[in-house]
């Protein structure tokens, strides 16, 4: 009886055959991969995110105490004023934090003197406040264009070390990873941080809107009730 030569072929198969080999992913060593510029660059961003990140909750911290006015405070002002007790609306305005109630002490203070001199000094501290306000913003702004850019540098610097090693005759998939891993990781840090600083921005620009048209109505009530006669 002849034997099946299928059967004289067979192997058994093993789970070595099969299982293919699923190289680890880690973050710091893809980084560390794409050399001493990319590490570098990596830095760069990294302390990028955390400026954005801390100038973003200050900054969002501050304008929303500076947007909280008692609706009540500009009612209790101008009972003040219209009883003439001026001393009492200065207290009610050294006792309030806020850039509305700078504002109106500084018009009160002002109480005498020409209406257009009392409205040139409530502007000028409505301008002072707001430049604080402002503080680090143009740095945020700054961060969210740069930051892509920087990023968009690992990416050039990732691809010349790729070709340098193709020039040297360098070829294997391991000595060009170093390069394209730098490309792909500083160019998604670079923007990842660029859109968190942008979104960022925005959001403080428009809170900032807010407190700007607060402090402006504010000041065209406090002019009007300059101009009410004193009961």
């Amino acid at each position: 009886m002849f034997s099946n030569p299928f059967f004289l072929f067979q192997l058994p198969a093993t789970d070595s055959t099969l299982t293919p080999t699923v190289e680890s992913f880690s973050l710091i060593g893809v980084v560390v991969k794409g050399g001493p510029i990319g590490i570098t660059i990596a830095i760069i961003l990294l302390f990028l995110s955390v400026v954005a990140i801390y100038i973003l909750i200050e900054r969002y911290l501050t304008i929303k105490r500076a947007g909280e006015v008692d609706d009540t405070f500009m009612r209790e002002i101008g009972n003040f004023v219209q009883s003439g007790d001026i001393k009492s609306a200065i207290n009610k305005c050294n006792t309030t934090d806020t850039p509305v109630a700078r504002l109106v002490s500084k018009g009160l203070h002002r109480i005498g003197k020409p209406l257009e001199d009392i409205n040139t000094a409530v502007q000028n501290v409505g301008n002072l406040e707001i430049y604080k306000l402002e503080k680090r913003l143009s740095l945020l702004a700054t961060i969210s264009g740069a930051a892509p850019m920087i990023g968009f540098l690992g990416t050039v610097t990732g691809m010349i070390l790729s070709f340098m090693n193709m020039a040297g005759g360098d070829v294997s998939t391991e000595s060009l990873a170093g390069g394209i891993y730098q490309a792909l990781v500083t160019t998604a840090f670079g923007l990842v941080v660029g859109i968190i600083a942008f979104i960022g921005y925005n959001t403080l620009i428009a809170q900032m809107d807010r407190v700007v048209f607060k402090m402006e109505a504010a000041t065209v009530e406090f002019l009007d009730l300059l101009q009410e006669p004193v009961q």
